[in-house]
């Protein structure tokens, strides 16, 4: 239908547009659309119209028919950027996962310290104590050195720090003992030998 439109137009309009046209004895030239029409004595000269002329009208055989050139669409396809990870970030969450594993290892420490601590202060306020109880007194402090040497294998703690709550036990359990009189430190059997031999 719509072909039918074009050459029903094309025709009304047929007379304004010969007056474009020059007739040329050779093929015109490929810059400029060309038509050709036959008659009974063979193939006329052929007919090239002027540049204002926008489509391409051959005759043959006394019909007019409208070619058209093929339209060519050219897809291009861009792969999408990948966004790089943002190094900021990363480092803060890097940061944050690290902070909470450190704490764990940390309030671990803490938590077998305290209980160590109220192990011993309950033992030396105890009138009747034995010595079998240290035992059990002993046994919590192990647990308590583990968990501050692994916080300071993993450096959530500072390794004199560690040195320095282990032996913050030790002097309490010493303490301990001195009071009920479990252990003699060195000093004071040597320093009771020496009152001895003098008042002899």
């Amino acid at each position: 239908m719509a072909t039918i439109v074009q050459c029903l137009s094309s025709c009304a309009t047929l007379n304004s547009k010969f007056k474009a046209l020059s007739i040329n004895g050779a093929s015109s030239s490929s810059s400029s659309p060309t038509s050709s029409f036959s008659t009974r004595r063979g193939v006329c000269s052929s007919l090239s119209f002027a540049q204002s002329v926008s489509q391409c009208v051959a005759f043959s055989s006394g019909t007019m028919w409208v070619q058209k050139k093929p339209v060519r669409h050219s897809i291009v396809c861009e792969a999408a950027p990948t966004k790089k990870a943002d190094s900021a970030a990363k480092r803060a969450r890097q940061a944050e996962k690290r902070r909470v594993y450190n704490k764990s290892k940390k309030s671990e420490a803490r938590t077998r310290m305290k209980k160590v601590l109220e192990a011993l202060d309950g033992l030396k306020k105890k009138a009747d104590a034995v010595p079998d109880e240290i035992v059990t007194v002993e046994k919590l402090i192990g647990e308590a050195y583990s968990a501050i040497d692994k916080a300071v294998k993993v450096r959530a703690l500072h390794k004199n720090t560690g040195a320095r709550r282990k032996s913050r036990l030790a002097r309490r359990k010493k303490a301990v003992e001195i009071h009920h009189g479990w252990y003699v430190p060195a000093t004071a059997t040597a320093q009771a030998a020496e009152a001895a031999t003098m008042a002899a």
